[in-house]
């Protein structure tokens, strides 16, 4: 199995809101719908144009995984849309661990210095895997005040990126 990661742009929404749906509605019955999501259906203007970006892993040319940055101020970004599917977790493929790789990198050359992330309180395997990567749970009320927050998110993360991670 060849894994390769790329970014994502409009022509691959379909792909993305088909896994990403997949995996929070019937996998963890988080009660989110695509038009919660209108970002999917617009990837290069919501994330690329802004100075953030979306990345895919592909495995045989299938979307098996994705994370996207949205930059919402000049050295600030949040984590948006990290999905594997179920049967490509894990630390055999570690697909997770290589897109945040990427997308930490990418930070890093932007200048984004600060990066935060909400998630749901019932994706314990999500906390867990930002918790070792040293994101630091934050309350809601401590996310910068441009953070651009998702109704299902109950759970706040930061990573203050620097150059000796």
């Amino acid at each position: 199995m060849k894994l390769e990661i790329r970014t994502l742009d409009n022509s691959y929404s379909e792909q993305a809101t088909d896994l990403i749906l997949n995996i929070q509605q019937k996998e963890f019955n988080v009660p989110i719908t695509i038009h919660d999501q209108p970002d999917l259906a617009q990837i290069e203007s919501f994330y690329i144009e802004a100075g953030g970006n979306f990345w895919g892993a592909f495995i045989s040319g299938e979307l098996v995984g994705t994370i996207a940055l949205v930059k919402f101020n000049e050295r600030e970004g949040a984590i948006r849309k990290m999905f594997v599917k179920k049967e490509f977790r894990g630390k055999d493929l570690n697909i997770a661990q290589l897109l945040l790789e990427i997308l930490i990198s990418f930070c890093r050359e932007k200048g984004i210095e600060n990066l935060y992330l909400g998630t749901v309180n019932i994706l314990k395997a999500a906390i867990r895997f930002y918790e070792r990567n040293q994101f630091h749970e934050i309350q809601k009320e401590n996310l910068p005040a441009s953070f651009p927050l998702m109704n299902a998110d109950n759970v706040f993360y930061h990573l203050k990126i620097n150059e000796n991670r």
